[in-house]
């Protein structure tokens, strides 16, 4: 678990300071990406954020850190995309209107519908549907921390699926090198640690 993570931080990130300390919890070397030279020398790369899907987008695509993402997901290095984050990475998204992502991840981001209250808040568990190696060793006691309104609907990347009144939603997706979360790791104690030092360990 060695090399420097850096974390892309863009206005809509707001759990950027959390995300870090998270990190260094973890045992990272852990770096704040504002602008795209910052990116030199980093061997991973985290996309926080909370907020809506629009305003993410613009926000980096303002500071040039979109193609930064995109680029850095084509060359093979690890991308974790968290909360927000992870829904960007989707190739489209349905708040305030239609949005485009950084395509990275097949599907599509939409309200969450179902008979529980939205947004979804709380701890929850996860069921994790193939070995990822980024939630090795975590189990259906573990509990991870969720803030959403909107959802990540994916048919061909899905690593874990999580219950909530009485709706499964995607809960954490994978294709090659890009990873995302739909919970907050930096909120999920142990558990959240855990999912980082695997990143690490990646």
């Amino acid at each position: 678990m060695t090399g420097s993570v850096g974390v892309v931080d863009y206005g809509s990130a707001g759990n950027t300071f959390s995300i870090v300390r998270a990190l260094e919890c973890a045992g990272a070397q852990v770096k704040v990406i504002k602008k795209p030279t910052d990116i030199q020398g980093m061997d991973r790369l985290v996309l926080s954020g909370v907020g809506s899907f629009p305003d993410g987008m613009r926000e980096l695509s303002a500071s040039g850190l979109a193609e930064v993402v995109i680029q850095w997901a084509q060359s093979g290095r690890p991308l974790l995309g968290i909360c927000l984050g992870m829904q960007i990475l989707c190739e489209v998204g349905f708040e305030y209107g239609e949005s485009q992502g950084l395509g990275l991840i097949r599907g599509e981001v939409r309200p969450v519908q179902c008979k529980g209250v939205v947004p979804h808040m709380g701890f929850n568990r996860i069921l994790a549907t193939t070995g990822s190696p980024l939630l090795q060793g975590l189990g259906a006691e573990d509990l991870f921390y969720f803030m959403h309104s909107y959802e990540v609907q994916n048919y061909t990347d899905i690593t874990a699926l999580t219950d909530y009144a009485g709706h499964q939603f995607v809960s954490a997706v994978q294709r090659d090198n890009v990873y995302g979360v739909q919970f907050h790791p930096e909120k999920s104690r142990q558990a959240g640690i855990r999912v980082f030092q695997n990143f690490l360990s990646l």
